[in-house]
């Protein structure tokens, strides 16, 4: 099966563009759902977390605040990269776990992976396909979408991977700076080019 690594910056539209993939019949791995699942209440996850960063990261149901670790991880870069020594094997190998599950169904399959090119993770995939958008945009649909501060959006910006570096790592680019309509046509298109990839991979 081809696989494609979909990345690209915050608020750059990655969701929506997984989003139509799958309304084209591509399975989508996304490894943001696989972080929450892994920090539900009662699993090992969330117990190595709270046992590392300490019980206020709980809310008062018990769940994992997710807005204070993200200020406190945000703050403090060590604490940071302990987070994702804590996450980031458990997420890589789940995403492994549910590729070797998939059945071909389009002949190809995307792994949605915010953090791919931060993470070097592109030995996962054979593509790998950036959804950009300027910055301030970026800015606009994260502090919209999320509820945070201008400042916290850019601090997040700025602790991924820089723009042009991400671009460079791309075979493919969809350019998220029109309309819904525009999207979905780059999306289209590549659905196609990835169809007949995959066919000639087999």
């Amino acid at each position: 099966m081809l696989i494609i690594g979909l990345t690209g910056g915050i608020g750059s539209g990655k969701s929506t563009v997984a989003r139509h993939f799958e309304t084209l019949g591509v399975p989508v791995i996304d490894a943001d759902d696989i972080g929450r699942q892994l920090v539900e209440p009662g699993q090992p996850t969330l117990a190595t977390i709270i046992k590392h960063f300490g019980s206020n990261m709980l809310d008062d149901k018990g769940r994992l605040n997710r807005a204070r670790l993200r200020e406190q991880v945000f703050r403090h870069p060590k604490q940071r990269r302990d987070l994702e020594a804590i996450l980031h094997p458990r997420i890589r190998a789940e995403i492994q776990r549910r590729i070797a599950n998939l059945s071909p169904v389009c002949g190809y399959c995307l792994i949605s992976v915010p953090l791919l090119i931060e993470s070097g993770w592109q030995d996962l995939v054979q593509r790998v396909l950036v959804v950009d958008a300027p910055r301030e945009t970026q800015i606009r649909r994260t502090t919209a979408r999320d509820g945070i501060t201008r400042r916290q959006a850019e601090a997040i910006i700025t602790s991924q991977v820089e723009r042009d570096t991400r671009l460079q790592a791309a075979d493919d680019v969809i350019h998220n700076d029109g309309d819904l309509a525009a999207l979905q046509a780059q999306v289209e298109a590549l659905h196609q080019r990835y169809r007949q990839l995959a066919e000639r991979q087999r």
